[in-house]
């Protein structure tokens, strides 16, 4: 069993790659804390508040697939430390093997895949300019540099390199 912490910056194919993944592993579960944000009311007047009570409800739900002896796969822009340190604490509680995984397709990449979103994807407070889309994925790019254990994809097409990095 695997917790699979999927990190980059928007467009970075996140969460392209938990569906992809949970489809191919059922029944695994792709959890997208930004998902559970937009299902709390007031999110954009607490955004704060709102982000921390999403990841509680994330690893709670992460605990209960994990101890039910599923893998969960989590998208999640990251750029400081807590909530990845949280997730490797769950993993190690229910006995999965943690993965932690930064995808970083080049900046390029990131803008063209950025762009061809579609409407209905997760909404931010505020669209996101590129000067912002960069400062993300400069942020990180730090971030995972931090971190000893994280594997730094850099692949277009990154699913056959990911299913390389859990072996």
């Amino acid at each position: 069993m695997k917790l699979i912490l999927l990190n980059g910056p928007p467009g970075s194919g996140k969460s392209t790659l938990a569906r992809r993944y949970a489809d191919a592993h059922p029944p695994a579960l792709a959890l997208d804390v930004d998902r559970v944000r937009a299902m709390i009311g007031g999110r954009r007047e607490n955004a704060g508040e709102a982000g921390l009570l999403a990841r509680d409800i994330a690893v709670a739900a992460a605990r209960t697939h994990l101890s039910a002896g599923h893998d969960v796969v989590v998208p999640q822009l990251l750029a400081r430390p807590g909530f990845a340190e949280r997730l490797e604490a769950l993993a190690a509680e229910t006995g999965a093997s943690f993965h932690e995984i930064a995808l970083l397709p080049g900046l390029a990449e990131t803008r063209r895949r950025f762009a061809g979103r579609c409407s209905s994807e997760i909404e931010t407070a505020e669209p996101l300019t590129e000067e912002d889309l960069a400062a993300a994925y400069e942020r990180v790019a730090a971030y995972a540099a931090t971190r000893p254990r994280a594997s730094i994809l850099r692949d277009e097409d990154a699913y056959p390199a990911l299913l390389a990095s859990l072996t």
